[in-house]
Parts: structure tokens; C-alpha cells; sequence
């Protein structure tokens, strides 16, 4: 009965099997038929390989996150335009606004996650946030396009309700829409191992060839014709995916789990039972852990605090009895995760830049293509999806299997070497930054422009494409390699939540950045000096900034393959 229970949650239908015996006995048609372990269809069945899950349904699921992403840039590349433009905010507070808005967005998914993980399932969860999200905006296409009846603020508080509306509505759609693409490939199958390792790189390279095909277009529209329709097109487009997301329904595969305890109420009574017993020794805890037959092994001996949740205590509700040593385990390989998390966040404060301040330097320079076009700013963002969209297939193609021949490893490289390599990307595109903006900054000197914050500085706008360029070469490796990491090393019912970490890493960066952003222009402004980030940003010191993130990045790279060095893998198939 508890397979039949965990069925009528995780699978969408209303009806499954009738009856107990149903559930423990495969059905009589079935048997012939290749069917996935721990997966069912849409009704509750078994998952037949041949019609359920791979590519067919994670084609749909990628097609939904590319209207998704094309939703979500047609918002954020250009937000910061709207905030100091029509809301009148300066650039610092427009900066931590978005910023904000975006790391609150990112955090969110951990409780979209627990929620889909312990109690809806991925597709319900889905489903219901992506609801939110499209009435989310909805709503801010109206504010943009109404005008205030009562007052400016009156305004501003509808445009950021919208905009916290759509973080959660993101909350349950982030980390569940990626899982539930990875659970279409069955992990146990030789070949369609593979192609699940390969799934996460074209699935970024979806998400990335949505914006790069539109955000020009959207950005454009936003400058010129107006905010209403530019924020109108991303309410279609999310409508339009939960169509496609519905067209799928009868190929997916849902996973199941006979636990009757969620991963989630596990771990968490590993910690509370490990707090309780805090004052139990060692020598008590070697007892257990012979009774229960445990032989050491490799990270065994790591966090051996928890080791004391294998103790009863002497009350007799349920959450005192003694934890088993593979619960023990299981929380020991969450906790791992931890370093590698902390270590990652300085990427994620480098990655918030793209949609804040090079926006505002795109501002002040020529911009002009030929005679008549003008460049929006953001759309430069593009160049981030583009540089993925080119690197990918050359990634995937080219050094995976080259790195393979070396290695022998199957994905060329570990997940972690994967991640450091990025990170030492985005550390170099910092540095170019600063020589860019260096460079800008001397050509207004030079061409007395420096209290014209208005005027055009004769440099062009392309010279910032190496930056955005290094960006996406970077999100291949650290991006993508983050994703994988967490969806692989975190227990199979967790998925929701693993993905949720990975995003919480760029949550916390982005409430990071705004709360540097805050700091600095506070202490670099005070006594009447210009602030590094200055409405005129001539007076400005963007390159000043763009060093000290290269700084931290240089520290974070260092301390990353520290953990890194001494990180157990779960799975053999990580390594």
C-alpha cells in the first residue's frame, strides 16, 4: 500500500491501480514489455521504456524551459532600464533592486523544491507555479500599462508585487522543471545514462537559444514602442509553455519511491536526533555501529557528530528511535555538499553584473549601427547566449570525448574540475572588464565628457562583448556543471531540492552583490566624493569594483579546489 500511496502523489492522475495487489504485482499486459524501475506514467502504470520518457517527453520539457527563460530575460535584462527610466530610481538602488529581486527569486526554489520533493510531486508543482508566474505577469503588464491613479509610489508598489509574485511563481517552476527532465532517463540504463549527462548541456543550450532568438527584440520593443507590450510578449510566451508543457503529459515518466519517509523528514530527523544526543561519547557510538554490522569505509569518518543519531534514546515516540546507519549517511552526503555551495557564491556575485551595471555602460556608449539602428544595451546580454549556444556543441562534441581518451573518465572531467574551470573563466572576464571600463573612463576624459553624463562616449559598445563573451564560455563549464552536481550528489527523491541549492547559490550572490553594491556606494560616496557607482558614471568607478570582484574570485578559486581536493563522490559514475 505505501507504493500505491507515493503513486497517487508523484504521478498526475486521479486513478490508479484499484487494489493492493495491483500495486505489488506487475500488470498481466506488462510483462512482456521493457518497463523502468521506479517510474510510472501518467495513470500510475508502470513507465514503458519504448513510450514513456527520453528524449520525446524531455524534448517538451525543454521546449518549456526555453519560453520560460525567453519569459524571464524579456524581464530582467532590461529592468534595471525600467527602474531608473519610468520609476526614477538612481542606478545604485535600481542595481540592488534588481538584484534583490533576482537573489529573492533564486532563493525561493528551496521551498518550491520541499514542497514538490515531500509532498505535490514535480508535475503538480509545476503546474500550480506556473499559474502564479503567468498571473504574476500579468500583473506587471498592467501596472506598466495603467496609469497610477493614486500616486507614484502607489505604482511602484504594483510593479514590485508583479515582480516578487513572479519569484514565486519561479519557486516551484526553477528547480522542478529541470529535475523532471533528468527523471525522462533512466539512470540504471547504460544508454541512457549517457544521454542524461548529456541532457543538462543542451538543456542550457535551450535556455540560453530562447533569449539570444528574442531579447534584442524585446529590448527594442521596451525602448521604443513601449513597456506595456514588452513585458505583454513574456506573458504569452510563459501562457504558450504551459500549453507545451501540457502536450506532453501522456509521455512522461514520474518517479516513485516506496520510502515511507520522504528523504526531506529523513535527513531532517538525522540532524534533531544527532542535537538531542549530543552528550553521548564515542565509545557508545562504536558499540551501535557494530551491533548494526557497519564496516568503515571511505567518508565514513567524515562528520562524526552525526554518527550520534544512531543511538535511541529512552522516550518511546517515534522521532527517539535510534537513525540507521544509511540515514546517517545519506545526511553526512548533504552536508558534504556544503563547502562546495559556499565556495561557489563569488561566482554568483560575478554572474549578477551582466544585467546591472554593463547595462548601464552599454548606456553611455555609441551604440550605433549604421546610419539609422540603434543598439538597446541589454540586448549585449545575447552575447551570453550566444557564446553558450556556440560553445556547447564543441564542449559536448569536441573536449568531452577528447578529455575521455585521457581520463577515461565518461564525462571527460569530474563535475568539480568542470566548476573550477569556469570559475577561472569568470575571474578573467572581471579582469577585462576593469581594463574596459578604464578605458572608457579615459576616453570621456579625453574627450571632456566627464560631467556630460548624457552625452555619447565616442567608444563602442562593442568593446564590452569579450566580457559577455567569457561569461557564457564560463556558465558551460561552472553553470551546467553546478546543475549536474547538485541533481546527482543529493539522494534520488531530492532532486527537486538539490537543483534548489544549486539556484540558492545565485540567490545568495545576487542578495550579496546588492548588499555590496549598498556598502560601497556608501562608504566610496561619503564626504562629497563621487560614489564607484555614480549616477554619471564618468565620475564612476565601475573598474575599481570590477577588481575587487576579480580579487575575491582569485580567493574563492583558491579555496574551491581545497574542498574540491578532499570532496567524496557518491556515485562512481561522478568520478
Amino acid at each position: 500500500m505505501v507504493a500505491e500511496e507515493r503513486r497517487e502523489k508523484m504521478a498526475p492522475a486521479i486513478t490508479l491501480a484499484s487494489s493492493a495487489s495491483d500495486a505489488k504485482t506487475p500488470f498481466l499486459h506488462l510483462e512482456e514489455e521493457d518497463t523502468v524501475d521506479g517510474a510510472v506514467d501518467y495513470k500510475g502504470s508502470p513507465a514503458i521504456r519504448s513510450k514513456h520518457g527520453r528524449w520525446r517527453s524531455a524534448s517538451f520539457i525543454i521546449g518549456v524551459e526555453v519560453a520560460e527563460r525567453i519569459a524571464y530575460y524579456g524581464i530582467t535584462s532590461n529592468l534595471i532600464s525600467y527602474l531608473t527610466g519610468p520609476l526614477g530610481q538612481s542606478t545604485a538602488t535600481a542595481a540592488a533592486n534588481v538584484n534583490a529581486w533576482s537573489g529573492f527569486g533564486s532563493l525561493f526554489p528551496v521551498i518550491g523544491a520541499i514542497i514538490a520533493d515531500s509532498f505535490l510531486g514535480r508535475y503538480r508543482t509545476i503546474v500550480v507555479s506556473s499559474f502564479i508566474y503567468i498571473l504574476g505577469l500579468g500583473l506587471l503588464t498592467l501596472s506598466a500599462v495603467l496609469p497610477s491613479t493614486n500616486s507614484f509610489s502607489y505604482q511602484t508598489i504594483s510593479i514590485f508585487f508583479s515582480l516578487y509574485l513572479v519569484a514565486i511563481g519561479q519557486s516551484g517552476h526553477k528547480p522542478c522543471v529541470q529535475a523532471f527532465g533528468a527523471d525522462q532517463f533512466d539512470g540504471q540504463d547504460p544508454e541512457e545514462s549517457k544521454a542524461k549527462s548529456s541532457f543538462f548541456n543542451w538543456w542550457y543550450m535551450g535556455m540560453c537559444l530562447g533569449p539570444l532568438l528574442v531579447i534584442s527584440v524585446l529590448n527594442y520593443i521596451q525602448d521604443n514602442v513601449g513597456w506595456g507590450l514588452g513585458f505583454g510578449i513574456p506573458c504569452i510566451i510563459m501562457t504558450t509553455a504551459l500549453v507545451i508543457f501540457f502536450l506532453g503529459s501522456r509521455t512522461y515518466r514520474h518517479v516513485v519511491t516506496s520510502e515511507e519517509r520522504s528523504a526531506f523528514m529523513r535527513i531532517g530527523r538525522v540532524f534533531a536526533a544527532a542535537a538531542r544526543n549530543w552528550r553521548i561519547k564515542q565509545s557508545t557510538i562504536d558499540v551501535e555501529e557494530e551491533a548494526q554490522g557497519f564496516f568503515p569505509f571511505l567518508g565514513s569518518e567524515q562528520f562524526r557528530f552525526l554518527d550520534k543519531a544512531l543511538v535511541a534514546t529512552s522516550s518511546s515516540d517515534d522521532d527517539s528511535k535510534a537513525c540507521s546507519k544509511s540515514e546517517v549517511e545519506e545526511a553526512k552526503a548533504v552536508l558534504r555538499l556544503f563547502p562546495i555551495w559556499a565556495t561557489s557564491i563569488v561566482y554568483a556575485i560575478v554572474f549578477s553584473q551582466s544585467s546591472t551595471f554593463f547595462t548601464k555602460q552599454g548606456l553611455t556608449m555609441d551604440r550605433s549601427l549604421g546610419s539609422s539602428f540603434t543598439v538597446p544595451p541589454a540586448s549585449l546580454q545575447s552575447f551570453i547566449s550566444l557564446s553558450v549556444v556556440l560553445f556547447i556543441p564543441i564542449y559536448d562534441r569536441i573536449i568531452v570525448p577528447t578529455a575521455r581518451n585521457c581520463t577515461g573518465k565518461p564525462a571527460g572531467i569530474t563535475m568539480l574540475q568542470r566548476i573550477g574551470t569556469g570559475m577561472f573563466i569568470s575571474a578573467m572576464s572581471m579582469i577585462i572588464a576593469a581594463i574596459v571600463e578604464k578605458k572608457r573612463l579615459e576616453t570621456a576624459l579625453e574627450h571632456g565628457l566627464v560631467d556630460m553624463p548624457n552625452a555619447t562616449v565616442p567608444m563602442s559598445v562593442w568593446w564590452l562583448v569579450p566580457q559577455y563573451a567569457l561569461f557564457g564560455v564560463s556558465d558551460v563549464f561552472t553553470m551546467v556543471g553546478l546543475q549536474e552536481f547538485f541533481y546527482d550528489q543529493v539522494p534520488t527523491e531530492l532532486r527537486s531540492v538539490g537543483l534548489s541549492l544549486y539556484l540558492s547559490v545565485f540567490g545568495v550572490g545576487s542578495l550579496l552583490s546588492s548588499l555590496m553594491v549598498s556598502i560601497i556606494d556608501k562608504a566610496s560616496g561619503s564626504n562629497g566624493r563621487d560614489s564607484w557607482f555614480s549616477n554619471n558614471l564618468n565620475r564612476g568607478h565601475l573598474d575599481y569594483f570590477y577588481c575587487l570582484l576579480a580579487g575575491l574570485s582569485v580567493i574563492e578559486i583558491t579555496l574551491f579546489v581545497y574542498f574540491a581536493k578532499s570532496y567524496i563522490y557518491n556515485r562512481k559514475s561522478a568520478i
